[in-house]
């Protein structure tokens, strides 16, 4: 008996998810994100490990990422909250 999906989409729920891991994880890595449904609200999804590692991968350093900003030279308006000071036992 074939347990293959022949209509070859990419949202599973939890029940064929778990059934069918291997394939899920082959067509993650093969065909791209999988989508898990949990009482028929998406809820997860799986990706390959190379996936995961291209999209998380840090690009860039903070400092390029604050000078690349549209609201670089704008001035920094903060509004102090005045707060009693605690008495700290040290």
């Amino acid at each position: 008996m074939d347990h293959s999906r022949a209509d070859h989409s990419s949202e599973w729920t939890v029940a064929e998810a778990k059934a069918r891991l291997s394939e899920v994880i082959a067509r993650a890595q093969r065909d791209g994100p999988q989508t898990v449904s949990k009482n028929g609200k998406r809820s997860v999804v799986i990706v390959s490990a190379e996936e995961w590692d291209r999209k998380s991968r840090r690009q860039g350093t903070l400092i390029e990422f604050l000078n690349a900003s549209p609201l670089k030279g704008e001035p920094l308006e903060l509004d102090r909250v005045d707060l009693p000071l605690r008495d700290l036992d040290l």
